[in-house]
């Protein structure tokens, strides 16, 4: 396994060999004992005060990665350290101590908010969960900060999720997992169900809260164009496997791994000159169900440079240099990857 933990400290979170599978379900057409390898050996660390985007294409598993760190589910192999501390087997009672440390940010901010409470009883459950004694005027006090870290006026504590905009929903999201005062915020896809303007807001708020709380986020996203704009390091996902990780901006400039490149071709392009002439990388197929999938690479089948060594070996996250990994047996790299573009072009 490749040792992508971060030297002379310990990171805030370290996942080693994260392995998640589910029992394939029952009926007719299923398989004896079929199983679904929703994450398969991802290993990722994450240092204090640092953003970590976990992308790719829905059903890769990165949500299921995301919940295993959460305890929602239990990881059926590997390992995954908060601040030093293996809390993968950690019993209930022992894991309850980091429970307010860890906190989730929900896609859907309608459906993750309790439509019979209040915006002031849905924080004041967050603040008073922690056994601590609290007066009337410190939960106000209390609840009145988190509305103004999430820039919502205190005006609003006397509303109700249905009487919100999705924005105002979402901030209202945030504000209940700041309750708990955490130091790692699990974002699960925070702004795929806002409007492209309001996206823009939150990310931005997700920065500020950063560098004034020293918040570490674990991004899961599926928009590469959304990520770049908070992530300091990204990993890509395909199929429950990590094919590629590196530094943010590099990403956007050198991937190496066939499947990064062509998300990346996807993105949108503002400069319409750039847009015209740039090259299309088509995926060809579906992806490869988790129940069945390929042997050797995972991508090999949608993928138009495997060979032989592709269909038979599972490539390992190799080091590129400079912090850069890539599971890929033909990585496409330096002069091969311009003389590349320059015959496409």
């Amino acid at each position: 396994m490749t040792d992508l933990s971060v030297k002379n400290s310990t990171p805030l979170l370290q996942v080693e060999g994260l392995h998640m599978s589910f029992p394939a379900g029952s009926g007719i057409a299923s398989k004896k004992h079929a199983v679904v390898r929703a994450v398969d050996n991802v290993s990722f660390t994450i240092e204090e005060g640092k953003t970590f985007g976990l992308v790719g294409e829905s059903g890769c598993g990165k949500t299921t990665v995301g919940k295993c760190i959460l305890r929602v589910y239990r990881a059926t192999g590997g390992k995954i350290f908060y601040m030093g501390t293996d809390i993968t087997g950690l019993p209930d009672k022992q894991f309850n101590s980091f429970r307010r440390e860890i906190q989730l940010i929900f896609q859907d901010p309608y459906g993750s908010l309790d439509p019979r409470q209040s915006v002031y009883s849905i924080l004041k459950e967050a603040i008073v969960c922690d056994g601590k004694r609290h007066s009337k005027e410190q939960i106000r006090a209390r609840v009145n900060e988190l509305l103004g870290l999430v820039e919502l006026a205190p005006a609003m504590s006397g509303r109700y999720p249905h009487e919100m905009s999705g924005g105002q929903r979402q901030r209202l999201g945030i504000a209940r997992a700041l309750a708990c005062e955490p130091k790692l915020v699990v974002c699960d896809e925070p702004v795929s169900a806002l409007d492209v303007s309001i996206q823009a807001q939150i990310i931005n708020l997700f920065k500020e809260l950063q560098k004034k709380l020293g918040l570490t986020y674990l991004f899961i996203a599926h928009d590469l164009a959304v990520v770049r704009h908070i992530a300091d390091t990204i990993g890509v996902m395909y199929l429950g496997h990590l094919v590629e990780v590196m530094d943010a901006e590099k990403l956007y400039t050198s991937p190496v791994h066939p499947y990064t490149r062509a998300l990346l071709s996807a993105v949108p392009i503002t400069d319409y000159d750039v847009e015209r002439s740039r090259r299309r990388e088509v995926l060809q197929g579906e992806v490869p169900s988790p129940i069945n999938a390929p042997s050797g690479c995972p991508f090999h089948p949608r993928c138009k440079y495997a060979t032989d060594v592709c269909r038979q070996t599972m490539p390992e996250l190799r080091d590129m240099g400079d912090g850069h990994f890539s599971a890929c047996h033909h990585p496409c790299t330096g002069a091969a990857l311009q003389q590349e573009q320059t015959a496409q072009g």
